[in-house]
């Protein structure tokens, strides 16, 4: 008989997590999970955390709609929770231009397939309803393209992503919302990378029915806590007409265990499945610190920094590729071209956390979620400038720091 083995405790040290998402964690939503109390999920302060959560939440999406809540996980978790509505033989046009919208494109096929679909390629079914629109990596949906698209197969359901990650590319919301009204489809949105850095209010975009984001990006608490979803009450008027393949991600059932019930607020929920009263009191804190900073200054501070970074990697011979404020995705120097997992794996082992794109072409991403303070923008930028330099670039750091004295100084002036 084998020995048991016992590992040592895991040590995990202080990294900068500059990449796409999660980013660091504020200390005070730490706090928040370290130190609550013991507490089952149907103690009365948890209860009235996840009240408080459900209104905070209406007022980040901008929203009235009365099935707004947040779903147990990772940002998949909501968008499972939202894209459950779509079942087989749906009609459905899904738009994709990145890593993340193809992994939503997808989770839709295979929720769209019949038995037959998913058996003849059951990881990557193909059902006749569902048509996918490719745009390139780099690029972004269009309005022309969505509207040529919808006009064209009527769908039941459209789908995009508010910004795509994988590429740093934002979308058209707008246009989208609009062909979705026009050709009556009900449009569905990834807005993982978007809520909590953009300033958008989603009931400006009626042809968008049901909304799905993520606890570890804007929001900024941690990981595995609660993904932010919002439904209209078309969309909830569909899911009790036809129901929908799931128990724990139903929205309707999810939505009683935070006192939503009748399409309205009630004094007390239903069980539907164990919170964690942890989880519930970091994302409680990780939603009031957003809602005292305000929607629209939070989103003026992401597009500044990220203007900043910006051009101070252009100052070092890179050429950035995307438009999202969060993100700075980039192409290499041409001495550079081709050792970008080098240089990444080389920044990671020295804990600092960017990425690679996770698609054909390969670049880099750095990202500043929760890293909006000319410190922390100065440290990503003088830490990838070390980084370039190590694998043998020609970095003018005096052009660089005069990019950070340039936004700065003036700033503080």
């Amino acid at each position: 008989m084998k020995d048991t083995i016992i590992f040592p405790p895991l040590e995990i040290p202080e990294t900068l997590a500059a990449g796409p998402g999660p980013g660091n964690t504020d200390a005070r939503v730490l706090q928040r999970f370290c130190q609550s109390g013991l507490a089952d999920h149907m103690q009365a302060d948890v209860l009235r955390g996840m009240a408080e959560c459900k209104i905070m939440l209406r007022e980040l999406w901008g929203t009235c709609n009365v099935h707004t809540f947040g779903v147990a996980g990772t940002g998949f978790s909501g968008l499972d929770c939202m894209l459950s509505a779509i079942l087989p033989g749906d009609g459905v046009v899904v738009f994709t231009n990145g890593t993340f919208s193809g992994i939503d494109g997808l989770s839709i096929r295979m929720k769209a397939s019949t038995r037959e679909e998913l058996r003849a390629d059951p990881l990557n079914p193909q059902p006749a309803s569902v048509t996918t629109v490719e745009v390139p990596h780099g690029q972004s949906v269009s309005a022309e393209v969505i509207e040529a698209a919808l006009a064209r197969h009527k769908p039941k359901w459209a789908f995009m992503a508010h910004w795509e990650t994988g590429a740093g590319r934002v979308n058209d919301l707008r246009g989208f919302s609009d062909a979705c009204a026009r050709h009556g489809a009900l449009g569905l949105v990834d807005a993982v990378s978007s809520l909590g850095i953009a300033d958008f209010s989603i009931d400006d975009y009626p042809g968008v029915v049901g909304w799905a984001s993520c606890p570890q990006k804007g929001v900024l608490c941690l990981p595995l806590t609660y993904a932010p979803v919002s439904f209209s009450d078309r969309y909830i008027a569909e899911l009790r007409e036809n129901g929908c393949h799931s128990y724990v991600h139903h929205p309707i059932l999810e939505a009683r265990h935070w006192g939503i019930i009748g399409g309205k607020d009630v004094e007390k929920g239903a069980y539907h499945r164990t919170h964690s009263g942890y989880a519930v009191a970091a994302f409680h804190e990780a939603l009031r610190i957003i809602l005292q900073m305000g929607r629209a200054e939070r989103a003026r501070d992401y597009a500044f920094h990220e203007k900043v970074l910006r051009e101070a990697v252009e100052a070092m011979g890179c050429e950035v590729t995307s438009d999202m404020t969060s993100l700075v995705v980039l192409n290499l120097p041409g001495t550079l071209a081709g050792r970008e997992m080098e240089l990444v794996q080389n920044c990671r082992a020295r804990g600092f956390g960017i990425w690679p794109t996770l698609s054909e072409p390969v670049q880099v991403r750095i990202g500043i979620l929760n890293q909006l303070s000319q410190p922390a923008i100065t440290e990503i930028v003088t830490r990838f400038a070390d980084a370039m330099a190590d694998l043998g670039a020609n970095i003018d750091m005096a052009r660089v720091r005069a990019v950070l004295s340039a936004h700065y100084d003036h700033a503080d002036a």
